[in-house]
């Protein structure tokens, strides 16, 4: 591997740019509501020198960025995201209509109604014995395994048969956290602070957890707003970045939820899908990772390493998922932040928890350990990006897999920033999104970010889903060919038919009771 870097200067400014999605100058977006798909290549880097940038190719997905970049032109009276930075592509007119001042001004958000806040969050096996049922409700998910539709019958079926194969060892992961996860816990947390920091700021809304894949799941967190008569609903997913996979999926499953519901399909509501971008996120994020670095010898020497949660390459390039390129401006934003500090370490972006034969975002954290220790990194600080609450991920993976790797890969000095928790800018942050959005629950558009400087973007699940699937890509036809290998379409029809044979594999040794597994004493342990 032969990522360049460059050591900041105060007299000159050549250094390592991100991919020209990350820059202010040229990121532009394809997606409504914040769902931003970068269209830049993740091919290339840019290399910056006094006014002239010129494009290289780089096979090496692992990026090393140096701190300390050139001005690109802002000014200190420009607002925290640009509006280069907000350049975004909006669906027609006759799809979504923005909603003009007085709109706004005449919408009653408090008054008589009853406000709402359903917090949205994956969920955790609680006790050991919860860790086989929460896997299958995950594996369960067709936003997380994604068969053809022709074998969509199969998704319970082999969920099952996954969740049983993994849960031994996803216990003991959990045995070594302390049997559980605190996650449910930390989100009840943060849902009483947000509740307090709604109602300090003279918003008296009260605010609900809906788990996907464990109590309290989303239905039940549902009833409940019904049973307290909620009026008005604003939906806040727990996830800064979007994906298909996380909040895409808790939405899905809210929009099926409300078409069978009278109730809810009268309730005025609207959606926060994404909020990375927001200064009271970035600047909490900031203090920590700035917290943390007072901690090493030479915090100056520290690289710091942003770990996020992965999803398989083929959601991003083949069905549009915007997660990567919201996931690359976060970075970029919390490290501006940074700068403004003089804190100019140098930093990459690694994707983490992989599963599976197919292909994930790159590059992987495991081999960026590995990579770093190699080319001599000695202290490290490692980000996790994508979450909020401490989890298996974090607690188990990082804490303990990754820094175990990462001492035997030469690295001496390992630190791990917490989860944001309830950080006070951060919660009284999410409280001034939920105040920003009331003014448009019920309204049938996104609001017009540059006139309004606002970094809520709004819809109602109905019609994020819309525009997102309006612009999506088509997942391209099988390949007609049959190719073995490691290209790119190969290796996930390769996984795909790897997938169907091991189902009918075990299709046979249940129903006939015999077969090689049995014979080897391997299947009992399943049962």
């Amino acid at each position: 591997m032969n990522s360049p870097t460059h050591a900041p200067s105060s007299s000159s400014c050549s250094y390592v740019l991100p991919p020209p999605c990350l820059t202010h100058a040229s990121r532009n977006f394809k997606f409504p509501l914040l769902l931003s798909q970068a269209i830049c290549s993740s091919q290339k880097m840019y290399r910056s020198s006094g006014g002239h940038t010129e494009a290289s190719t780089n096979t090496n997905p692992l990026k090393i960025y140096m701190a300390g970049r050139c001005s690109l032109g802002w000014s200190e009276a420009q607002p925290f995201v640009s509006k280069q930075s907000l350049n975004r592509k909006l669906l027609p007119v006759e799809a979504l209509v923005t909603p003009t001042a007085q709109d706004v001004s005449e919408t009653p958000f408090i008054g008589d109604d009853k406000i709402g806040v359903l917090l949205l969050n994956l969920g955790g096996p609680e006790t050991l014995e919860d860790v086989q049922p929460f896997l299958f409700n995950l594996f369960a998910d067709p936003d997380i395994i994604r068969l053809p539709r022709l074998f969509s019958f199969l998704q319970k079926p082999l969920a099952q048969f996954v969740s049983v194969a993994r849960a031994p060892k996803s216990k003991e992961g959990y045995a070594s956290i302390g049997g559980g996860s605190p996650l449910r816990r930390m989100t009840d947390e943060q849902a009483e602070e947000l509740k307090k920091s709604l109602w300090e700021k003279n918003v008296p809304a009260n605010v609900y957890v809906g788990m996907r894949y464990w109590h309290p799941f989303t239905e039940e967190a549902i009833e409940q707003i019904k049973t307290d008569g909620v009026t008005k609903l604003v939906v806040l997913p727990l996830y800064p970045q979007f994906s298909i996979s996380t909040s895409g999926s808790s939405l899905r499953l809210l929009e099926s939820i409300f078409r069978e519901d009278e109730y809810l399909a009268n309730m005025q509501h609207t959606v926060i899908p994404s909020w990375y971008q927001r200064e009271g996120y970035v600047t909490a994020m900031a203090n920590l990772i700035e917290k943390e670095l007072k901690g090493f010898d030479s915090p100056k020497e520290v690289m710091i390493f942003f770990s996020a949660h992965g999803v398989p390459l083929a959601y991003v390039e083949e069905a549009g998922d915007p997660y990567k390129a919201e996931m690359e401006e976060c970075v970029d934003l919390i490290m501006e932040e940074l700068e403004k500090r003089k804190i100019n370490n140098a930093y990459t972006l690694a994707y983490q928890s992989r599963v599976g034969p197919v292909e994930w975002l790159k590059p992987y954290t495991d081999d960026t350990i590995v990579e770093l220790g190699k080319r001599g990194v000695k202290s490290l600080l490692a980000v996790p990006i994508s979450f909020v609450s401490e989890h298996i991920e974090t607690l188990e993976e990082i804490d303990v897999e990754y820094k175990e790797l990462a001492l035997k890969s030469g690295i001496q000095n390992w630190g791990r920033v917490p989860a944001l928790g309830c950080e006070p800018a951060f919660i009284s942050d999410l409280a001034d999104a939920v105040i920003e959005s009331l003014p448009y629950v019920g309204a049938m558009a996104v609001s017009n970010l540059e006139a309004r400087q606002s970094l809520v973007p709004l819809g109602s699940v109905e019609e994020l889903l819309a525009a997102y699937d309006s612009q999506r890509k088509e997942l391209p036809p099988p390949v007609m060919v049959w190719e073995w290998g490691w290209t790119k379409s190969a290796e996930t029809w390769n996984g795909r038919a790897a997938m169907l044979a091991v189902l009918l594999l075990v299709f046979l040794e249940v129903s006939t009771g015999q077969g090689f597994l049995h014979q080897w004493g391997i299947f009992p342990l399943f049962r």
